[in-house]
């Protein structure tokens, strides 16, 4: 069975932050094995970085990268690689906004009728919450 896992990098983190795209962004790719997969693009070099660590990985059930890569492409949040020459045939970079994710989290928490509705968005939440953005039907 596939997994999706989501990746962060230290580097791309700092690059998409001086490039002015945003400091969150992550690669969120289906595997067989996430732990590999991190381990093999560490190895590659993608998107210029050898750094990427593993944030979240959940399984995929019967998606296919072509369904992956729709969701995520309605989703707007996708870094189109052909714009910027760091990211050259690295598909998957997508852009997270944290007021996104703390609106999304702050929804949730009101619907479970919580009353501390206070947080602080980590890599883990974003992680989250893109795995069930690209989990969701239609």
């Amino acid at each position: 069975m596939p997994v999706i896992f989501v990746a962060s990098s230290k580097t791309l983190s700092n690059w998409g932050a001086s490039v002015g795209i945003s400091k969150s962004l992550y690669k969120v790719g289906l595997a067989d094995d996430a732990q590999a997969a991190i381990e093999a693009m560490n190895a590659a070099g993608v998107a210029a970085a050898d750094d990427w660590k593993l944030v979240k990985a959940a399984d995929a059930g019967d998606m296919g990268a072509d369904d992956l890569a729709e969701r995520l492409g309605a989703a707007g949040i996708v870094v189109d690689p052909n714009y910027y020459p760091k990211l050259r045939r690295t598909e998957g970079v997508v852009r997270v906004r944290p007021e996104t994710v703390e609106n999304s989290l702050l929804i949730e928490k009101a619907m479970a009728n919580e009353t501390n509705l206070d947080m602080k968005i980590k890599p883990a939440d974003n992680a989250d919450w893109l795995i069930r953005l690209a989990m969701r039907q239609g």
